[in-house]
């Protein structure tokens, strides 16, 4: 027999007695603060680097490969991290997990103000970016179930597709914030170390935050859950969204009672049965689809613009990042009002025609051509936003860290592939097939999304999870 109030283990979260609507805003601004504050931490972490790249290679004698090795490091973390990570928070919960990853954050970002100069300085600056990698993908795979299960069904489209926005800032800003140290003489190492003052702020911001009531509800604990919920939650219709996910885990438990199985924990294995391959299918190929192309363009704007006779620069880099920031803000305004599909699936297939004009048109005018690949930039983060959200909604309670790692971590082979391979590609098989080959990729994933991309707006995590289980 089921009970479902019963209380399997203690509670590990004080709960305060407070409990007014005050109270409970001020506590969901301040989970979507330490969360967006971990993703522009994200990005920052990752665009800090370029500024910088002349004086590191001066100063520590780096050849190619060395470079190679220290710019691979936090994507090779990231791989690492988001599955592992995922797995832990679906296992240890969300809370614990949400800490010790920004206290990853803050030990690598200041163990690079104490790099040698010495022949150990590639291999230090290596496993310290890695290092910042595994806590990049933990922020994916960690913050994303939390907030979304939080969250009241009418808003958290647009708070998920927020944390994008901040990512896109993130690292606008420390190519700002970079170029403005180095070209004031600023050491490296100072350079690369100001995150360190993000991290500890936010490592200090996330201490006492409770638990999800969701994940709760995955381990039975059914009356801690409801506690946390009454406590916590302003939105009545969050209370029906955690009711609707617990009532909906407590017939699959009664299921599983009836006919003597039991429930298992989270794996890897489960992400592909009958129940959950859709859901893994769709977001991990839609994430893939959709920054292969985008980290490829953005991470070499100036030289992809010179071969279309424009200069880089402020008008490249910049601009391209812009119009993105400008894509993500977009969808984030209308997420909760039209709806994910929408913003989804026809953007992918107005990208992939936009990269296959620039391929197969080799004499097109080269203003048209800029016009192109900044338009392309804005649609392209559009539909990039629902990365953050999709993944985030279609899992099941007890699968949602498990999958929205492995999709991180699958679209990080994309960016990799984007950006170690278009140089190369440029080389050898030139700008136009290059940008077939882009177009490709995008049309890929205008197709998988055209079959399987859900419309969740306005509905609890339990509907969600329940019908894409069908």
């Amino acid at each position: 027999m089921i009970h479902p109030t019963r209380t399997t283990a203690s509670v590990d979260t004080p709960i305060p007695k407070e409990t007014s609507s005050k109270f409970k805003r001020r506590f969901m601004v301040r989970l979507v603060a330490v969360f967006i504050g971990g993703m522009f931490l994200d990005g920052y972490i990752l665009g800090i680097i370029g500024p910088v790249t002349g004086l590191m290679r001066s100063d520590l004698q780096l050849d190619a490969l060395s470079l190679g090795m220290i710019a691979a490091g936090p994507l090779v973390g990231i791989f690492v991290g988001s599955p592992l990570a995922g797995w832990a928070t679906d296992k240890f919960g969300r809370k614990p997990m949400f800490l010790v990853d920004m206290g990853l954050f803050l030990f690598a970002s200041a163990a690079q103000f104490f790099i040698t100069s010495g022949d150990g300085a590639v291999i230090q600056l290596a496993a310290i970016r890695f290092l910042m990698g595994v806590a990049i993908g933990g922020e994916y795979s960690i913050g994303g179930p939390l907030l979304s299960e939080f969250s009241p069904p009418k808003l958290r489209g647009r708070l998920l597709g927020l944390t994008l926005v901040a990512w896109y800032v993130g690292f606008m800003m420390a190519f700002i914030i970079g170029t403005l140290l180095h070209d004031a003489g600023t050491p490296w190492r100072l350079v690369l170390g100001t995150s360190t003052i993000l991290a500890l702020v936010l490592f200090l911001a996330r201490m006492g935050l409770p638990e999800s009531p969701s994940w709760l509800i995955t381990k039975g604990r059914h009356q801690e859950a409801l506690a946390i919920a009454r406590r916590y939650v302003e939105s009545p219709q969050m209370h029906d969204s955690i009711t609707g996910e617990m009532d909906l885990r407590m017939i699959q438990e009664a299921e599983a009672a009836k006919s003597g199985t039991k429930i298992k924990n989270a794996s890897f294995g489960m992400l592909f049965s009958r129940q959950n391959w859709r859901a893994t299918v769709f977001t991990a190929g839609f994430w893939f689809c959709a920054v292969t192309p985008y980290f490829a363009i953005a991470t070499f704007a100036d030289e992809v613009l010179n071969q279309f006779g424009f200069g880089g620069g402020w008008a490249g880099g910049v601009g391209l990042s812009a119009l993105a920031v400008a894509g993500v803000v977009t969808s984030v305004l209308l997420i909760d009002k039209l709806g994910r599909r929408i913003l989804t699936v026809p953007g992918q297939w107005l990208c992939a025609g936009i990269l296959l004009v620039i391929g197969v048109w080799a004499d097109a005018p080269a203003i048209l051509v800029l016009v192109l690949f900044l338009a392309f930039s804005f649609f392209n983060a559009g539909y990039t936003t629902m990365t953050q959200v999709y993944p985030a909604e279609v899992f099941p309670g007890h699968l949602r860290g498990v999958g929205m790692g492995f999709a991180a971590s699958f679209s990080r082979i994309g960016a990799a592939l984007g950006t170690f391979a278009l140089p190369w590609a440029i080389a050898n098989i030139g700008m136009g097939a290059t940008m077939v080959i882009a177009a490709a990729v995008a049309l890929l994933g205008a197709a998988l999304s055209q079959w399987l991309a859900p419309e969740t707006k306005g509905r609890t995590l339990a509907e969600i999870s329940a019908d894409f289980s069908h």
